[in-house]
């Protein structure tokens, strides 16, 4: 019969990851600019053309919401990590 801790489980949990989220952002803004470019090209309907232009536009604010997502990660990393390094633009160097 299995002791507690093999029924239990005694593993430490993994970290969540905490990937980039720039990029994810930029490929769905990437991905409806191309779909509206072959839909122009091949003279598709103007519905499928406005729905490509809606998730571009759509794409923009999440874009905005994920660089500082990302800002926050890098501090998050630095808090955490002292081997990376914050640097404030606004702070005087002296």
């Amino acid at each position: 019969m299995p002791g507690l801790d093999a029924v239990a489980g005694t593993k430490p949990r993994p970290e969540p990851l905490d990937p980039p989220m720039v990029p994810f952002a930029l490929a769905g803004i990437a991905a409806f600019a191309v779909a509206g470019v072959i839909l122009l090209i091949a003279d598709a309907p103007d519905d499928w053309l406005w729905t490509c232009l809606a998730g571009l536009l759509a794409g923009i604010p999440g874009l905005i919401t994920m660089l500082r997502h990302d800002a926050n990660r890098r501090r998050r990393r630095a808090l955490s990590h002292p081997e990376f390094t914050v640097t404030d633009p606004d702070r005087d160097p002296d």
